[in-house]
């Protein structure tokens, strides 16, 4: 049996989700190979992308291409429907639970098709216990048909002595993400507004973009606050690895990437205790109720003004980054693909 590959993600806007589906192919080969009897196969989708277009291909096209004897490996949340041998890497359902945070489209595409999807494949692959448990509630699938699969951070790229070409200012707390309701910006920025006096050399840093899936966040200006856009991917283990802080409201998350990353470069990390969250970071960083804006606040006054605090969290976020390995992942991944033999 041939491994093929769903290349749609390819074409895409790295974020985490993007992130995940390379770094793994990358560790089981984005080129014909043969491994354990198997070939693995990408097949891209060419500008076929967003939308309609991106998802007729996905439909028609890409499962036009994909033979009885082949299991496809979809890693981005979607798939065709009619390959039901197919194993399926599903990070989110917030669509499902808060589609006032997506646009009305997409979420109800998401509500039509994806349990449909879910139910069809062999097998679904996740990136955390959280998730596999609302997952199995959601659609009442039987426990064998799930596996977790984490995701992971590269330590060569990642690390503490990672530069950077921005211009940065001395000290900052960064925020790494996508420009969308579920980051919960707005109270962080709120919080910001609370405590910048009590630090006044320092920024807060903002890396990421909307999306047209979500629903529009309007941001006013704050004080010492910049927002950087789109962070080149050579520039951004520096940028966690020089703030003096990392910050992830996230009212939910499937994992939580970004916190490893920032771990990984041995920066302090602030996390909500939404979601996955918890979970990938254990007892190696400070924690907020993502609701309430004081505590928020608190913590992150806390971290940029305590460097002792920040010094005993250094090499505990590192070895904690160092247990969640990409190439681990991977092989994760092909022992499901040997489960559907």
């Amino acid at each position: 049996m041939n491994v093929v590959v769903n290349g749609r993600f390819l074409e895409r806007r790295i974020t985490g989700v993007e992130r995940y589906g390379r770094e793994i192919l990358s560790r089981l080969g984005n080129r014909p190979v043969q491994r354990g009897g198997r070939a693995l196969r990408v097949i891209r989708s060419k500008g076929w992308v967003e939308g309609v277009r991106g998802h007729l291909w996905e439909q028609v096209a890409l499962a036009g291409q994909v033979g009885p004897d082949q299991l496809l490996w979809s890693p981005a949340n979607t798939g065709p429907l009619n390959v039901e041998n197919q194993v399926l890497t599903l990070h989110d359902t917030t669509p499902l639970e808060h589609p006032e945070w997506f646009q009305p489209a997409f979420a109800l595409w998401y509500r039509l098709f994806v349990p449909i999807l879910v139910r069809r494949v062999r097998r679904v692959v996740t990136s955390s216990e959280y998730r596999r448990e609302k997952l199995l509630r959601q659609f009442d699938l039987p426990a064998r048909k799930l596996t977790v699969v984490p995701g992971g951070v590269d330590a060569r790229v990642f690390h503490s002595g990672a530069s950077s070409r921005l211009d940065l200012p001395s000290r900052y707390a960064l925020f790494v993400g996508s420009l969308q309701p579920r980051k919960n910006l707005l109270r962080l920025l709120d919080a910001w507004e609370r405590i910048k006096d009590t630090v006044p050399d320092a920024w807060l840093l903002v890396a990421g973009t909307g999306g047209s899936a979500f629903r529009p966040v309007h941001f006013e200006v704050h004080e010492r606050v910049k927002f950087l856009g789109v962070v080149p991917e050579a520039d951004l283990p520096g940028l966690y690895a020089n703030a003096t802080v990392f910050i992830l409201p996230s009212l939910d998350e499937g994992f939580g990437l970004t916190l490893l990353e920032a771990m990984a470069c041995g920066t302090l990390v602030l996390s909500s205790r939404a979601g996955a969250l918890p979970e990938v970071v254990a007892d190696n960083g400070l924690f907020f109720d993502p609701l309430d804006v004081t505590e928020i606040a608190n913590v992150l006054q806390r971290g940029l003004q305590d460097a002792s605090l920040r010094t005993s969290f250094r090499e505990k976020g590192i070895t904690r980054a160092q247990c969640f390995s990409w190439d681990t992942s991977a092989e994760m991944l092909w022992q499901v693909f040997e489960g559907c033999r």
